[in-house]
Protein backbone atom coordinates (compact mmCIF):
# COMPACT_ATOMS: atom_id res chain seq x y z
CA UNK A 1 0.00 0.00 0.00
CA UNK A 2 2.70 2.37 0.81
CA UNK A 3 4.74 1.76 -2.74
CA UNK A 4 1.91 2.34 -4.63
CA UNK A 5 1.00 5.29 -2.66
CA UNK A 6 4.55 6.63 -2.94
CA UNK A 7 3.91 5.72 -6.92
CA UNK A 8 0.84 7.50 -6.91
CA UNK A 9 2.52 10.56 -5.26
CA UNK A 10 5.35 10.75 -7.83
CA UNK A 11 3.17 10.52 -10.94
CA UNK A 12 1.06 13.21 -9.73
CA UNK A 13 3.80 15.50 -9.21
CA UNK A 14 4.75 17.53 -13.01
CA UNK A 15 8.58 16.77 -14.34
CA UNK A 16 9.82 20.41 -12.43
CA UNK A 17 8.66 18.85 -9.20
CA UNK A 18 10.16 15.68 -9.69
CA UNK A 19 13.68 17.30 -10.41
CA UNK A 20 13.20 19.36 -7.88
CA UNK A 21 12.43 16.36 -5.45
CA UNK A 22 15.40 14.74 -6.90
CA UNK A 23 17.69 17.30 -6.22
CA UNK A 24 17.03 17.59 -2.75
CA UNK A 25 17.10 13.86 -1.95
CA UNK A 26 20.45 13.82 -3.31
CA UNK A 27 21.80 17.00 -1.25
CA UNK A 28 20.12 14.94 2.27
CA UNK A 29 22.42 11.95 1.06
CA UNK A 30 25.13 13.16 0.44
CA UNK A 31 26.45 13.69 4.70
CA UNK A 32 24.98 10.15 5.67
CA UNK A 33 27.17 8.95 2.84
CA UNK A 34 29.53 10.46 4.06
CA UNK A 35 29.42 9.73 7.80
CA UNK A 36 28.63 5.95 7.20
CA UNK A 37 32.11 5.36 5.32
CA UNK A 38 34.42 8.28 6.25
CA UNK A 39 33.08 8.17 10.09
CA UNK A 40 33.13 4.10 9.55
CA UNK A 41 36.21 3.06 8.37
CA UNK A 42 38.57 4.24 10.91
CA UNK A 43 36.81 1.98 13.24
CA UNK A 44 38.42 -1.21 11.25
CA UNK A 45 42.26 -0.35 11.48
CA UNK A 46 43.08 3.39 12.64
CA UNK A 47 41.19 3.37 16.28
CA UNK A 48 42.68 1.69 18.56
CA UNK A 49 40.56 -1.04 19.69
CA UNK A 50 40.51 -0.01 23.48
CA UNK A 51 37.59 1.38 25.51
CA UNK A 52 38.01 5.18 25.63
CA UNK A 53 38.92 5.58 21.89
CA UNK A 54 36.54 3.51 20.72
CA UNK A 55 33.78 5.47 23.46
CA UNK A 56 35.07 8.58 21.68
CA UNK A 57 35.06 7.07 18.35
CA UNK A 58 31.59 6.16 19.06
CA UNK A 59 30.37 9.38 20.71
CA UNK A 60 31.62 10.98 17.78
CA UNK A 61 29.96 8.73 15.27
CA UNK A 62 26.26 9.83 16.93
CA UNK A 63 26.87 13.26 16.42
CA UNK A 64 27.80 13.01 13.01
CA UNK A 65 24.58 11.33 12.59
CA UNK A 66 22.52 13.82 14.64
CA UNK A 67 24.28 16.36 12.69
CA UNK A 68 22.75 14.34 9.42
CA UNK A 69 19.53 14.29 10.69
CA UNK A 70 19.83 18.38 11.21
CA UNK A 71 21.01 18.75 8.03
CA UNK A 72 18.27 17.02 6.16
CA UNK A 73 15.86 19.60 8.23
CA UNK A 74 17.62 22.37 7.16
CA UNK A 75 17.73 20.85 2.97
CA UNK A 76 14.61 22.57 2.07
CA UNK A 77 14.40 25.85 3.54
CA UNK A 78 18.03 26.52 2.78
CA UNK A 79 17.17 25.67 -0.79
CA UNK A 80 13.89 28.10 -0.49
CA UNK A 81 16.45 30.69 0.87
CA UNK A 82 18.76 30.13 -1.95
CA UNK A 83 15.86 30.26 -4.53
CA UNK A 84 14.28 33.72 -2.90
CA UNK A 85 11.01 32.25 -2.05
CA UNK A 86 11.65 32.27 2.14
CA UNK A 87 13.93 33.47 4.26
CA UNK A 88 16.09 30.74 6.60
CA UNK A 89 15.89 31.30 9.95
CA UNK A 90 18.96 31.75 11.44
CA UNK A 91 18.04 30.12 14.81
CA UNK A 92 18.23 26.77 13.16
CA UNK A 93 21.92 26.87 12.88
CA UNK A 94 22.51 27.72 16.48
CA UNK A 95 22.09 23.51 17.14
CA UNK A 96 24.39 22.27 13.89
CA UNK A 97 26.72 24.35 15.22
CA UNK A 98 26.79 23.54 18.53
CA UNK A 99 27.98 20.19 17.36
CA UNK A 100 30.05 20.86 14.77
CA UNK A 101 32.17 22.54 17.99
CA UNK A 102 30.99 19.52 19.86
CA UNK A 103 32.59 17.21 16.65
CA UNK A 104 35.91 19.18 16.34
CA UNK A 105 36.09 18.81 20.49
CA UNK A 106 35.99 15.23 20.63
CA UNK A 107 37.97 14.31 17.20
CA UNK A 108 40.86 16.67 19.07
CA UNK A 109 40.35 14.47 22.39
CA UNK A 110 40.39 11.62 19.99
CA UNK A 111 43.68 12.35 18.81
CA UNK A 112 44.75 13.68 21.64
CA UNK A 113 44.79 10.40 23.47
CA UNK A 114 46.59 8.69 20.52
CA UNK A 115 43.15 6.82 20.36
CA UNK A 116 43.64 7.34 16.24
CA UNK A 117 45.99 8.72 13.48
CA UNK A 118 47.35 8.22 9.86
CA UNK A 119 44.26 7.82 7.33
CA UNK A 120 41.52 7.41 10.15
CA UNK A 121 42.47 10.87 11.46
CA UNK A 122 41.64 12.53 8.12
CA UNK A 123 39.22 10.60 6.89
CA UNK A 124 37.26 11.86 10.21
CA UNK A 125 38.90 15.27 9.39
CA UNK A 126 37.03 15.63 6.59
CA UNK A 127 33.73 14.47 7.71
CA UNK A 128 33.72 16.73 10.42
CA UNK A 129 32.38 19.94 8.97
CA UNK A 130 30.43 18.23 6.06
CA UNK A 131 26.90 18.31 7.07
CA UNK A 132 26.94 21.60 8.43
CA UNK A 133 28.86 23.10 5.51
CA UNK A 134 25.82 21.32 3.32
CA UNK A 135 23.30 23.76 3.94
CA UNK A 136 25.64 26.41 5.05
CA UNK A 137 26.70 26.71 1.25
CA UNK A 138 22.71 27.69 0.17
CA UNK A 139 22.69 30.75 2.59
CA UNK A 140 25.87 32.64 2.03
CA UNK A 141 27.78 34.30 -0.89
CA UNK A 142 30.54 31.91 -2.36
CA UNK A 143 33.44 34.33 -1.04
CA UNK A 144 31.69 33.97 2.13
CA UNK A 145 31.38 30.44 2.66
CA UNK A 146 35.30 30.78 1.52
CA UNK A 147 36.19 32.82 4.34
CA UNK A 148 33.96 30.52 6.70
CA UNK A 149 35.67 27.55 4.78
CA UNK A 150 38.98 28.76 5.76
CA UNK A 151 38.23 29.67 9.27
CA UNK A 152 36.59 26.30 9.67
CA UNK A 153 39.60 24.84 8.58
CA UNK A 154 41.99 26.53 11.27
CA UNK A 155 39.92 25.85 13.77
CA UNK A 156 40.23 22.04 13.05
CA UNK A 157 43.74 22.33 12.52
CA UNK A 158 44.17 24.57 15.65
CA UNK A 159 42.80 22.09 17.67
CA UNK A 160 44.32 19.04 16.87
CA UNK A 161 47.62 21.01 17.35
CA UNK A 162 46.53 21.78 21.02
CA UNK A 163 45.70 17.97 21.07
CA UNK A 164 49.21 17.32 20.25
CA UNK A 165 49.09 16.49 16.89
CA UNK A 166 52.39 17.03 14.96
CA UNK A 167 54.08 16.39 11.30
CA UNK A 168 52.92 15.18 8.28
CA UNK A 169 49.23 14.23 10.07
CA UNK A 170 48.86 17.91 11.14
CA UNK A 171 50.01 19.34 7.88
CA UNK A 172 47.48 17.07 6.00
CA UNK A 173 44.30 18.19 8.01
CA UNK A 174 44.20 22.19 5.99
CA UNK A 175 44.04 20.43 2.74
CA UNK A 176 41.33 17.52 4.05
CA UNK A 177 38.86 19.99 5.40
CA UNK A 178 39.38 22.45 3.02
CA UNK A 179 38.83 19.39 0.00
CA UNK A 180 35.76 18.81 2.32
CA UNK A 181 34.14 22.56 1.61
CA UNK A 182 35.75 22.73 -1.92
CA UNK A 183 33.59 19.86 -2.60
CA UNK A 184 30.35 20.75 -1.08
CA UNK A 185 30.78 23.87 -3.42
CA UNK A 186 31.11 22.22 -6.63
CA UNK A 187 28.34 19.94 -6.38
CA UNK A 188 25.55 21.20 -3.97
CA UNK A 189 25.74 24.83 -5.86
CA UNK A 190 25.83 24.49 -8.79
CA UNK A 191 22.38 22.06 -8.72
CA UNK A 192 21.09 25.11 -6.33
CA UNK A 193 21.37 26.94 -9.17
CA UNK A 194 20.74 24.55 -11.83
CA UNK A 195 17.30 23.96 -10.14
CA UNK A 196 16.71 27.72 -9.66
CA UNK A 197 17.06 28.64 -13.20
CA UNK A 198 14.93 25.47 -14.03
CA UNK A 199 12.16 26.62 -11.98
CA UNK A 200 12.53 30.48 -13.51
CA UNK A 201 11.82 28.86 -17.07
CA UNK A 202 8.73 27.08 -15.48
CA UNK A 203 7.50 30.11 -14.36
CA UNK A 204 8.35 32.35 -17.64
CA UNK A 205 6.20 29.29 -19.35
CA UNK A 206 3.38 30.28 -17.17
CA UNK A 207 3.54 33.32 -17.40
CA UNK A 208 3.56 33.21 -21.29
CA UNK A 209 0.92 30.87 -20.97
CA UNK A 210 -1.59 33.53 -19.26
CA UNK A 211 -0.23 36.34 -21.11
CA UNK A 212 -1.65 34.80 -24.20
CA UNK A 213 -4.69 33.77 -22.48
CA UNK A 214 -4.86 37.79 -21.55
CA UNK A 215 -3.79 38.45 -25.02
CA UNK A 216 -6.68 36.48 -26.08
CA UNK A 217 -9.43 37.84 -24.08
CA UNK A 218 -8.23 41.42 -25.47
CA UNK A 219 -8.44 40.49 -29.05
CA UNK A 220 -12.11 38.94 -28.59
CA UNK A 221 -12.75 41.99 -26.39
CA UNK A 222 -11.64 44.31 -29.33
CA UNK A 223 -12.46 42.57 -32.19
CA UNK A 224 -16.50 42.18 -30.75
CA UNK A 225 -16.46 45.70 -30.18
CA UNK A 226 -14.81 46.24 -33.89
CA UNK A 227 -17.20 44.01 -35.29
CA UNK A 228 -20.60 44.45 -33.80
CA UNK A 229 -20.46 48.15 -33.08
CA UNK A 230 -21.28 49.47 -36.49
CA UNK A 231 -23.88 46.69 -37.09
CA UNK A 232 -25.92 47.38 -34.19
CA UNK A 233 -25.78 50.89 -34.84
CA UNK A 234 -27.74 50.16 -38.20
CA UNK A 235 -29.79 47.58 -36.58
CA UNK A 236 -31.04 50.57 -34.06
CA UNK A 237 -31.74 52.64 -37.29
CA UNK A 238 -33.49 50.81 -38.98
CA UNK A 239 -36.04 50.11 -36.11
CA UNK A 240 -36.12 53.51 -35.91
CA UNK A 241 -37.01 54.08 -39.47
CA UNK A 242 -39.74 50.58 -39.39
CA UNK A 243 -41.43 52.40 -36.05
CA UNK A 244 -41.86 55.32 -37.62
CA UNK A 245 -43.30 53.48 -41.25
CA UNK A 246 -45.46 51.23 -39.19
CA UNK A 247 -47.04 54.15 -37.02
CA UNK A 248 -47.92 55.69 -40.74
CA UNK A 249 -49.52 52.04 -41.76
CA UNK A 250 -46.90 51.52 -44.29
CA UNK A 251 -46.30 47.89 -45.31
CA UNK A 252 -42.83 48.69 -45.74
CA UNK A 253 -42.21 48.22 -42.28
CA UNK A 254 -42.50 44.36 -42.88
CA UNK A 255 -39.44 44.73 -44.95
CA UNK A 256 -37.24 46.60 -42.60
CA UNK A 257 -37.94 44.05 -39.99
CA UNK A 258 -36.96 41.07 -41.93
CA UNK A 259 -33.54 43.27 -43.08
CA UNK A 260 -32.81 43.97 -39.15
CA UNK A 261 -33.10 40.01 -38.77
CA UNK A 262 -30.69 39.47 -41.82
CA UNK A 263 -28.21 41.96 -40.28
CA UNK A 264 -28.51 40.04 -36.53
CA UNK A 265 -27.85 36.83 -38.20
CA UNK A 266 -24.89 38.13 -40.20
CA UNK A 267 -23.78 40.03 -36.41
CA UNK A 268 -24.39 36.49 -35.05
CA UNK A 269 -22.20 34.80 -37.89
CA UNK A 270 -19.41 37.63 -37.13
CA UNK A 271 -19.25 36.51 -33.64
CA UNK A 272 -18.36 32.81 -34.51
CA UNK A 273 -15.48 33.96 -36.65
CA UNK A 274 -14.03 36.76 -34.03
CA UNK A 275 -14.58 33.35 -31.41
CA UNK A 276 -12.55 31.42 -34.14
CA UNK A 277 -10.12 34.32 -34.67
CA UNK A 278 -10.98 34.14 -37.98
CA UNK A 279 -12.63 37.66 -38.96
CA UNK A 280 -10.36 39.99 -40.79
CA UNK A 281 -11.96 43.76 -42.26
CA UNK A 282 -11.08 44.07 -45.87
CA UNK A 283 -10.71 47.89 -46.65
CA UNK A 284 -12.57 47.70 -49.84
CA UNK A 285 -15.51 46.20 -48.66
CA UNK A 286 -15.24 48.29 -45.32
CA UNK A 287 -15.43 51.97 -47.41
CA UNK A 288 -18.27 50.95 -49.15
CA UNK A 289 -20.21 49.80 -46.25
CA UNK A 290 -19.61 53.13 -44.57
CA UNK A 291 -20.80 55.51 -47.36
CA UNK A 292 -23.67 53.23 -47.54
CA UNK A 293 -24.22 53.30 -43.74
CA UNK A 294 -23.63 56.58 -43.44
CA UNK A 295 -25.86 57.71 -46.25
CA UNK A 296 -28.89 55.86 -45.13
CA UNK A 297 -28.53 57.73 -41.74
CA UNK A 298 -28.75 61.10 -43.43
CA UNK A 299 -25.13 61.89 -43.70
CA UNK A 300 -23.45 63.13 -46.95
CA UNK A 301 -19.79 60.73 -47.16
CA UNK A 302 -17.39 61.03 -50.11
CA UNK A 303 -14.89 58.68 -50.20
CA UNK A 304 -11.57 59.54 -52.28
CA UNK A 305 -8.41 58.10 -53.00
CA UNK A 306 -9.23 55.16 -54.51
CA UNK A 307 -10.19 51.94 -52.13
CA UNK A 308 -6.87 50.56 -51.29
CA UNK A 309 -6.31 47.55 -54.25
CA UNK A 310 -2.75 46.52 -54.31
CA UNK A 311 -2.16 47.22 -50.36
CA UNK A 312 -0.95 44.29 -48.22
CA UNK A 313 -3.09 42.26 -46.60
CA UNK A 314 -2.92 43.36 -43.04
CA UNK A 315 -2.56 47.11 -44.43
CA UNK A 316 -5.91 46.71 -45.77
CA UNK A 317 -6.78 44.43 -42.94
CA UNK A 318 -6.05 47.19 -40.19
CA UNK A 319 -7.63 49.88 -42.33
CA UNK A 320 -11.00 47.70 -42.47
CA UNK A 321 -10.93 48.20 -38.94
CA UNK A 322 -10.17 51.87 -38.74
CA UNK A 323 -12.61 52.91 -41.31
CA UNK A 324 -15.31 50.33 -39.79
CA UNK A 325 -15.19 52.10 -36.28
CA UNK A 326 -14.86 55.64 -38.09
CA UNK A 327 -18.02 54.95 -39.23
CA UNK A 328 -19.72 54.06 -36.00
CA UNK A 329 -18.45 57.11 -33.97
CA UNK A 330 -19.77 59.66 -36.42
CA UNK A 331 -23.15 57.77 -36.17
CA UNK A 332 -23.08 57.64 -32.58
CA UNK A 333 -21.73 61.01 -31.81
CA UNK A 334 -22.25 64.59 -32.71
CA UNK A 335 -24.97 65.67 -35.60
CA UNK A 336 -22.79 65.26 -38.62
CA UNK A 337 -24.30 66.38 -41.62
CA UNK A 338 -21.18 65.77 -43.79
CA UNK A 339 -18.30 63.32 -43.97
CA UNK A 340 -15.21 62.77 -45.83
CA UNK A 341 -13.16 59.80 -46.35
CA UNK A 342 -9.51 59.72 -47.74
CA UNK A 343 -7.29 57.41 -48.71
CA UNK A 344 -3.32 58.69 -49.79
CA UNK A 345 -1.02 56.00 -50.44
CA UNK A 346 2.91 57.20 -51.13
CA UNK A 347 6.21 55.21 -51.46
CA UNK A 348 6.35 56.09 -47.52
CA UNK A 349 3.50 55.20 -46.09
CA UNK A 350 -0.51 54.96 -46.47
CA UNK A 351 -2.77 57.61 -44.84
CA UNK A 352 -6.22 57.40 -44.11
CA UNK A 353 -8.04 60.37 -43.08
CA UNK A 354 -12.25 60.66 -41.79
CA UNK A 355 -13.02 64.05 -40.92
CA UNK A 356 -17.12 64.69 -40.22
CA UNK A 357 -18.75 68.03 -39.18
CA UNK A 358 -21.27 68.48 -36.05
CA UNK A 359 -18.78 67.61 -33.45
CA UNK A 360 -19.10 69.56 -30.55
CA UNK A 361 -16.22 72.63 -30.35
CA UNK A 362 -14.83 71.13 -26.77
CA UNK A 363 -14.96 67.60 -27.86
CA UNK A 364 -12.16 65.69 -26.10
CA UNK A 365 -10.06 63.29 -28.05
CA UNK A 366 -11.60 59.63 -28.28
CA UNK A 367 -10.04 57.33 -25.60
CA UNK A 368 -12.72 54.45 -25.50
CA UNK A 369 -11.95 50.87 -26.10
CA UNK A 370 -12.94 51.29 -29.95
CA UNK A 371 -9.80 53.96 -30.88
CA UNK A 372 -7.90 52.23 -27.83
CA UNK A 373 -8.23 48.78 -29.89
CA UNK A 374 -7.41 50.84 -33.55
CA UNK A 375 -3.93 51.87 -31.78
CA UNK A 376 -3.15 48.25 -30.90
CA UNK A 377 -4.13 46.78 -34.30
CA UNK A 378 -2.02 49.78 -36.19
CA UNK A 379 0.98 49.17 -33.58
CA UNK A 380 1.84 45.98 -34.84
CA UNK A 381 2.63 47.49 -38.45
CA UNK A 382 4.50 50.34 -36.57
CA UNK A 383 1.10 52.56 -37.56
CA UNK A 384 -0.28 55.38 -35.43
CA UNK A 385 -3.79 57.15 -34.80
CA UNK A 386 -4.33 60.72 -34.06
CA UNK A 387 -8.10 61.54 -33.49
CA UNK A 388 -9.59 64.76 -32.06
CA UNK A 389 -11.72 67.95 -32.93
CA UNK A 390 -10.43 70.70 -35.00
CA UNK A 391 -10.92 74.34 -34.44
CA UNK A 392 -13.65 74.38 -37.03
CA UNK A 393 -15.76 72.46 -35.65
CA UNK A 394 -14.78 69.04 -37.57
CA UNK A 395 -13.49 65.76 -35.67
CA UNK A 396 -10.85 64.01 -37.60
CA UNK A 397 -9.23 60.38 -37.66
CA UNK A 398 -6.08 59.81 -39.13
CA UNK A 399 -4.57 56.46 -39.19
CA UNK A 400 -1.04 56.32 -40.91
CA UNK A 401 1.06 53.44 -41.67
CA UNK A 402 4.38 52.97 -42.91
CA UNK A 403 4.79 50.94 -46.42
CA UNK A 404 8.89 51.08 -47.09
CA UNK A 405 8.90 47.80 -44.73
CA UNK A 406 6.17 46.02 -45.98
CA UNK A 407 5.58 46.59 -49.63
CA UNK A 408 5.33 43.62 -51.11
CA UNK A 409 5.79 41.17 -48.35
CA UNK A 410 5.34 37.90 -49.20
CA UNK A 411 3.10 35.61 -47.25
CA UNK A 412 0.70 38.41 -46.68
CA UNK A 413 -2.97 36.94 -47.05
CA UNK A 414 -5.74 38.60 -48.76
CA UNK A 415 -8.44 39.20 -46.43
CA UNK A 416 -11.16 39.35 -49.03
CA UNK A 417 -13.10 36.36 -48.95
CA UNK A 418 -16.77 35.21 -49.83
CA UNK A 419 -18.48 36.74 -47.16
CA UNK A 420 -16.60 40.21 -47.36
CA UNK A 421 -18.02 40.37 -50.52
CA UNK A 422 -21.38 39.10 -49.73
CA UNK A 423 -21.62 42.22 -47.03
CA UNK A 424 -20.23 44.67 -49.31
CA UNK A 425 -23.48 43.68 -51.34
CA UNK A 426 -25.75 43.68 -48.20
CA UNK A 427 -24.37 46.93 -47.61
CA UNK A 428 -25.25 48.47 -50.89
CA UNK A 429 -28.91 46.94 -50.37
CA UNK A 430 -29.30 48.62 -47.43
CA UNK A 431 -28.26 51.70 -48.94
CA UNK A 432 -30.88 51.63 -52.15
CA UNK A 433 -33.59 50.78 -49.80
CA UNK A 434 -33.47 53.31 -47.02
CA UNK A 435 -32.97 56.07 -49.74
CA UNK A 436 -36.09 54.96 -51.27
CA UNK A 437 -37.63 54.54 -47.79
CA UNK A 438 -36.94 58.52 -47.13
Amino acid sequence: MHVRGWRRSWQERSKMERIDLYSRFTVSSIPWLFALSWQLAPFKSDIRHEPLPLALGAALLLVSLTQCLLSNRNVRPSYEHYLGISVFPTRRLLGPLALLLLQVVLLATLAGVGGVGGPGLLLMSLNTPMAFVITRVLLVPVRTFAIESLLLAALTTGALAAAGVRGGPLAGIVPTALFGSVLVLISVRPSAWSLGVMWQAEEARDIQARLAVAEERLRFGRDMHDVLGRNLAVIALKSELAVELAQRGRPEALDQMVEVQRIARASQQEVRDVVRGYREADLTTELAGAQGVLRAAGIACTVTGGDGTGLPGAVQSALGWVVREAATNVLRHGDPGHCAIRLGVSADAVVLDVENDGAPAAAPEGTGSGLAGLRERLRALDGTLVAGPTDDGVFRLRARIPLAARAGSPGVPNPASGEAQRTAAGDTSRTTLLEDRR
